[in-house]
């Protein structure tokens, strides 16, 4: 028997009813803050609803735009039409990409399903035999199946282990400020992939700089680009997990950008339509679109979405880059904007691993049981952080900051706050 506090009707995602606090009731969203119901104080939404939230919530130039968008076309079957939204959202991802082709799908896991299929079938189109995929140890790409199975097995896929495919994986070598040892783990990194890459591979995928669900784990520049060089050498194709690395989320308009490496396949969605709307996109260059090309029908791409290039999310996109375009110093500064406050929290006795990129900072709280996802302080920790007006989600023992590129300084600062007077009380 539940909590009457919680809704009888909803299943809520990754969480255990049994043992979690019922969730907040918002009514409302402006610019960085959650609006709760009954006149309690708002929140500061520091991770952006889960790194959706680009330009801050309800905000009126996206809305404007789906909201006219909505009043002249709402939906159409894009397998037998097309629209201006879509191509002109087509058009500028190209652009900023350097891929020329843009498959259109629903969200961040489908996004990354579309990449590993187009992977797969582009070597099988040709007649090549290469069906490995290589990934990296705590990845998260998604939790359907095929991105359950590049993705870390653990808790959170364990049921399902015998349907999932197989993948070699390798380290992935975290990073953090006064880290004196990188360098030899990433060379251990590169040694393991080599061997890997012995075998036929069709495929390397990554989150470039920065892992997400698997803790806000970051590498250098330098490893990312040994990894594509060795991925060219050995004919695989590299596939860039940008669901929530992009747009400007790292400091670039693309981490791959900021990473100074060139993907073949691209999986883009959260920011991609500001948070309004769901949506996802994979980038392909022309080279793989090509090999579906031909008079055979087992060539084609047989993958689609109901909502396939929906006009109002391509609405939503197509403004939110125009927000991305005309204010490039709001993603391109971030960093300098947490910079301060982190130098300042790493002074705390209970930080550890303090790390940085772009609009992302991160932290180890030191703890005495074992690390990991479920570790509890991270709830303790998102209780008292609450209660001081914030909104956090720790990946267990990883405290992390990932606001919405509209926040305030002062209210960056509060976050900053609330996080030392919460540390404190641990």
């Amino acid at each position: 028997m539940t909590s009457q506090k919680w809704h009888q009707n909803i299943w809520p995602p990754f969480t255990q009813i049994a043992s979690a606090s019922p969730p907040l009731r918002v009514s409302k969203g402006k610019g960085a803050l959650l609006i709760r119901d009954n006149g309690q104080p708002p929140l500061i939404d520091a991770i952006s609803s889960w790194w959706v939230t680009l330009h801050g919530h309800s905000d009126p130039y996206i809305a404007n735009a789906i909201s006219k968008q909505a009043k002249e076309l709402e939906q159409v079957i894009f397998a037998d039409f097309t629209h201006a939204q879509a191509e002109r959202l087509a058009k500028r991802l190209s652009a900023h990409t350097g891929l020329q082709r843009l498959f259109f799908s629903d969200n961040g896991s489908t996004a990354v399903e579309v990449a590993i299929k187009i992977a797969f079938q582009f070597w099988h189109n040709q007649g090549i035999e290469r069906k490995q995929l290589i990934a990296f140890d705590g990845a998260y790409h998604g939790d359907t199946f095929g991105a359950m199975s590049v993705g870390e097995r653990n808790i959170f896929n364990a049921p399902f282990q015998e349907m999932l495919f197989p993948v070699a994986r390798v380290p992935w070598p975290q990073t953090w400020w006064g880290d004196d040892s990188v360098e030899s783990r990433e060379a251990m990194v590169l040694k393991e992939l080599d061997r890997c890459l012995e075998k036929p591979t069709a495929a390397v995928i990554l989150e470039p700089l920065v892992q997400g669900a698997g803790g806000m784990s970051m590498v250098r520049k330098k490893f990312l680009q040994a990894i594509e060089k060795k991925t060219r050498e050995a004919g695989a194709l590299l596939i860039a997990d940008e669901v929530l690395t992009g747009f400007g989320r790292c400091g670039a308009l693309f981490a791959f950008q900021r990473a100074g490496i060139k993907p073949d396949l691209i999986a883009l969605s959260k920011g991609l339509t500001g948070g309004f709307l769901p949506m996802g996109v994979t980038m392909a260059t022309e080279e793989i679109f090509e090999a579906f090309i031909g008079n055979e029908p087992e060539l084609t791409f047989w993958h689609g979405h109901s909502f396939t290039a929906n006009p109002l999310g391509c609405a939503a996109a197509n403004a939110s880059l125009d927000l991305l375009e005309r204010k490039p110093m709001a993603y391109e500064d971030f960093e300098s904007r947490h910079l301060p406050h982190l130098k300042d929290l790493e002074k705390h006795s209970k930080v550890q691993k303090p790390r940085l990129t772009g609009s992302i900072a991160a932290f180890d709280i030191a703890v005495e049981k074992r690390e990991g996802y479920l570790n509890p302080i991270g709830r303790i920790f998102k209780k008292k952080v609450i209660a001081n007006g914030v909104f956090l989600r720790p990946l267990g023992q990883v405290v992390y900051l990932l606001p919405p590129l509209c926040i305030s300084d002062d209210q960056l600062e509060q976050c900053y706050s609330a996080i030392k007077v919460s540390l404190d009380y641990l």
